[in-house]
């Protein structure tokens, strides 16, 4: 079986696909997070190895509540960035809310020493919290 290119087939560049991703970043933005969601999983199908995309959907599941789904997109955007401290933050407290709390606090400590002073502070406020 052979892998669709559906940039190729819709014959799109990467200008409709940055324009698709605003559509569904304004949404996120007024709170409209199925339809958001709708689009970024739609993106993946075009263009599934986006860090951002992956990312922002888990960010949105672990917002709604459902902390495995987001924690599964994390894991996916982690395998392609696996130092973006943004994305260790969320997957840490998505590990605490599914009740891995030896996990998260390992990942959450690990990030209380970040660079990036408000990745360190919402580690700090993520112990603080959870463990």
């Amino acid at each position: 079986m052979s892998k669709i290119d559906w940039k190729d087939l819709l014959g799109w560049s990467e200008v409709e696909v940055s324009s698709l991703r605003f559509v569904a970043y304004s949404y996120i933005r007024q709170g409209h997070y199925e339809t958001a969601t709708t689009i970024l999983e739609s993106l993946l199908v075009i263009s599934p190895k986006n860090v951002y995309d992956l990312q922002t959907l888990g960010a949105i599941y672990l917002q709604e509540g459902n902390a495995l789904k987001a924690l599964n997109f994390f894991d996916q955007s982690l395998e392609l960035e696996p130092e973006n401290t943004s994305t260790l933050l969320n997957r840490a407290k998505a590990l605490f809310i599914l009740g891995y709390k030896i996990q998260g606090t390992k990942e959450a400590t690990k990030l209380k020493t970040a660079e990036d002073k408000v990745i360190a502070k919402e580690a700090e406020a993520l112990l603080l919290s959870f463990a």
